[in-house]
C-alpha cells in the first residue's frame, strides 16, 4: 500500500508580496495576545486590534512554508521551547511592522515594540525558503535569541544560526531584479543568448522568479516553459512580454487577484477556477487540505505497513505451532510402541537392537528400535514420557494457536478497513479511533506527532439509499460497527456483512412490518461487498440477519461477532452506489442513540 504522493505548490515571492501588503494593511499596528507553536513547523501569533482579533500563522515547513492569517489553532497543550522564548519576550508587545527584508527575497521581517511608533526592541525572522526554512528572534541588534532549527557551523560553513550569534540574511541572489524600464530588445536579448529551455532561461537571469509562476506563464499562453528559447516565435515572445509586463504591474500595484487554479493556486488571477477574498484565506484552504491530505496518507501507509508486519510474525508463530502439532500425531505410535514392548518383555534378550512385535488392532508387524544402552523396560518408558511430552505439548501450543489466529482475523479486519480509508472530514478523526482501538488490543502504534483529542470527535456513518429509499448504514472502523449493530440498529433492520471475510458492519433500516424488496437487498448487499476485503472482486458472498439475530463474543477483539438465522446473497462491488455517499446518524436515534438491548451470547 503506497501512499499517494501529493505535490505541494511552495510559497513564492509573488505569494509572499501579495500576503504580507495584506497582513501589513489589515493587522500592523497589532497586540500580542499569544502565542501557540502546535507542531515543529507551524506558530500562531494571536493578534488583537482595535477593530478585533485573530491569528497569524508562520510556517517554515520544508515543503509548505509561509505567513497568512488563520482560524484559531486547535486547544492542545503547547510543549515546544521555541514558542515559550517568543512569549517570554514578545509576550503583549506590539507588532509594529511587517515587512520584507529585500523586495525580491524571501524573508518577512516582524518588529515588535512595546507601543506604536517606538523603535523595535525584537525582530522575528521567517524565512521562507522551502527546506532551508526556519524563523529566528533576534534583539534589535541582530543577536540570535532562539531559532525554530538551529543551524551550526557543521551544517552550514556560510551561514550558522545560533543562540548568541549575529542574524546575518540569506547570501543574496546574483540575478539581476526584473525592471518594468527594461526595454523589450534588451529582455528578450539577455533570454537568447544562450539557446536553453525557457524555464532555465527565466530562472538564471530574474529574481523573484519561481518554476510555479514560469509554468503559470507558459499556461497562460500554452507555451511548453521547457521548449528551448531559439523555438520561440516573435509572436510568442510579444505574447509573453506583455504578460511579463502584467506580472511586474500587479507586484508594483499591489492589486492580487487570489484563487485556486486547474494546477494549484494563484494570486495573479490567471486561470482561476475558484475565487477567494483574500490572499490568506486562499493559503489556509490549499495548504489545510493539502497538508492534511499528505498527513493522512503517511499515517495510513505506515499504519498499513506495520499491521502488515505484524502479520507476517503472526504467520510464522503461527506455522511454527502448526509443525509443533504435527509432531503430536506421533504421540500415539509412541504410546503404542511402548505398549507393545511391556506387552513382550520377556521376548527381548540382551544384545538384541530391534524387536518385531505385531500391532494389538491390525496384527502388522511394527519394528522397534532398542538403543544399544538401554533395555526393553528402558526403552517402553522412555516412549512413554515422548507420549506424555506431546501430549502436553498438545494442550499447550493448541490454545496459543487459536489466540494467533484469532488476532491475525483481528488484524485483516483492521487491515480491510485502513485500506479502505478515503480522505473526507471524518477520516482523521476514523483513524484516530483505530489507532486508539488497536492500543487497548495492545498494539500502541500512534506516530509520534498523534495527540488523542481530549474530546473524542463522534463521527457519523457512512450513508445510502435503496431503490424505496431505505437508509443504509455503514461502519468505517471497528468501534463503529460495534455502535451500528448493538446501539443504532433495532430488531427490525437488516444486518450485512460480507461472508467469511473482513469488512464493515452494513444495516438496512426498515420500518415496523416492511419487507425488503429484491432490488433493496441487492444494492445492500453490493455495499457490504464493496466495504470487504473483496472490493476488486466481481461477485462476493453476503449474509444478511435481523439485527436482534447478531450477538457480540465476550473475549473477542471489537467487531467480533455471532449470527443466526442467516440467508446468502451474491453482492456485486462494481455495482454499489458510492456515488450517492453522505454521512450522518439513523434519523429516529440521532438526537440521543438508544442501545439496542440484546443479550450477549456466552
Amino acid at each position: 500500500m503506497n501512499p499517494a504522493k501529493t505535490s505541494l505548490q511552495p510559497c513564492d515571492l509573488t505569494t509572499l508580496v501579495a500576503v504580507y501588503q495584506e497582513l501589513q494593511r489589515d493587522w500592523v499596528p497589532s497586540r500580542i495576545e499569544k502565542i501557540l507553536q502546535t507542531d515543529k513547523h507551524h506558530l500562531y501569533l494571536n493578534l488583537r486590534t482595535l477593530h478585533g482579533r485573530g491569528w497569524l500563522l508562520l510556517s517554515w515547513h520544508p515543503q509548505a512554508s509561509r505567513l497568512h492569517l488563520s482560524p484559531a489553532p486547535p486547544a492542545e497543550p503547547d510543549t515546544f521551547t521555541f514558542s515559550q522564548q517568543l512569549w517570554q519576550k514578545l509576550g503583549h508587545l506590539a507588532l509594529t511592522d511587517l515587512r520584507l527584508s529585500d523586495p525580491w527575497e524571501r524573508v518577512v521581517d516582524l518588529h515588535f515594540a512595546p507601543r506604536p511608533g517606538e523603535p523595535a526592541q525584537w525582530h522575528l525572522y521567517l524565512e521562507v525558503m522551502g527546506r532551508y526554512s526556519n524563523a529566528i528572534l533576534t534583539h534589535a541588534d541582530g543577536t540570535i535569541l532562539t531559532c525554530a532549527h538551529q543551524v551550526s557551523a557543521q551544517e552550514s560553513r556560510v551561514r550558522p544560526l545560533q543562540t548568541g550569534t549575529l542574524y546575518q540574511l540569506p547570501p543574496s541572489l546574483t540575478q539581476p531584479p526584473p525592471q518594468r524600464e527594461e526595454p523589450f530588445e534588451r529582455w528578450h536579448q539577455r533570454l537568447t543568448l544562450i539557446p536553453i529551455p525557457l524555464s532555465r532561461a527565466l530562472l538564471q537571469n530574474y529574481r523573484g522568479l519561481s518554476m510555479k509562476l514560469v509554468r503559470e506563464m507558459g499556461y497562460m499562453l500554452q507555451l511548453d516553459p521547457d521548449i528551448p528559447v531559439n523555438q520561440i516565435t516573435s509572436q510568442q515572445w510579444e505574447q509573453l512580454w506583455a504578460l511579463w509586463q502584467t506580472w511586474l504591474e500587479t507586484l508594483q500595484a499591489k492589486k492580487f487577484t487570489p484563487g485556486l487554479t486547474a494546477q494549484g493556486y494563484t494570486v495573479l488571477g490567471w486561470g482561476i477556477t475558484q475565487s477567494y477574498a483574500t490572499v490568506s484565506e486562499l493559503l489556509q484552504d490549499y495548504y489545510q487540505h493539502h497538508l492534511g491530505t499528505q498527513t493522512f496518507q503517511q499515517q495510513v501507509h505506515q499504519l498499513g505497513q506495520k499491521l502488515q508486519n505484524q502479520q507476517k510474525k503472526l504467520h510464522q508463530k503461527a506455522q511454527l505451532f502448526s509443525e509443533k502439532l504435527s509432531q503430536v500425531t506421533n504421540a500415539e505410535s509412541y504410546r503404542t510402541q511402548a505398549d507393545l514392548l511391556m506387552a513382550h518383555l520377556h521376548q527381548w534378550a540382551p544384545g538384541m537392537r530391534e524387536m518385531q512385535l505385531p500391532d494389538f488392532s491390525t496384527g502388522t508387524l511394527m519394528t522397534i528400535l532398542i538403543p544399544p544402552e538401554k533395555n526393553a523396560l528402558q526403552t517402553a518408558q522412555d516412549l512413554y514420557k515422548k507420549y506424555q511430552k506431546l501430549k502436553r505439548a498438545n494442550d499447550t501450543v493448541l490454545p496459543l494457536l487459536a489466540e494467533v489466529k484469532k488476532q491475525l482475523a483481528y488484524l485483516e479486519q483492521v487491515e480491510t478497513l485502513v485500506q479502505q480509508l478515503e480522505l473526507s472530514p471524518n477520516a482523521l478523526a476514523i483513524l484516530a479511533e483505530i489507532y486508539s482501538e488497536l492500543a487497548q488490543q495492545g498494539y500502541d502504534w500512534q506516530p509520534s506527532t498523534y495527540r488523542p483529542n481530549s474530546r473524542p470527535k463522534t463521527i457519523p456513518f457512512l450513508t445510502f439509499a435503496t431503490p424505496d429509499g431505505h437508509p443504509i448504514y455503514v461502519g468505517r472502523n471497528n468501534r463503529q460497527n460495534e455502535a451500528l449493530t448493538f446501539t443504532y440498529a433495532n430488531d427490525y433492520d437488516l444486518w450485512f456483512h460480507a461472508q467469511e471475510i473482513p469488512g464493515s458492519h452494513v444495516i438496512l433500516r426498515l420500518p415496523p412490518g416492511t419487507r425488503p424488496s429484491t432490488a433493496d437487498l441487492q444494492t445492500t448487499a453490493n455495499i457490504a461487498a464493496y466495504y470487504s476485503r473483496s472490493r476488486h472482486s466481481q461477485q462476493v458472498p453476503v449474509i444478511y440477519t435481523p439485527a436482534k439475530y447478531v450477538q457480540r463474543l465476550k473475549g473477542q477483539p471489537p467487531g467480533t461477532v455471532h449470527y443466526r438465522h442467516e440467508q446468502v446473497i451474491w453482492g456485486e462491488p462494481a455495482q454499489a452506489p458510492i456515488a450517492q455517499l453522505t454521512w450522518q446518524y439513523p434519523q429516529e436515534q440521532q438526537s440521543q442513540p438508544q442501545p439496542n438491548q440484546k443479550t450477549p451470547s456466552s
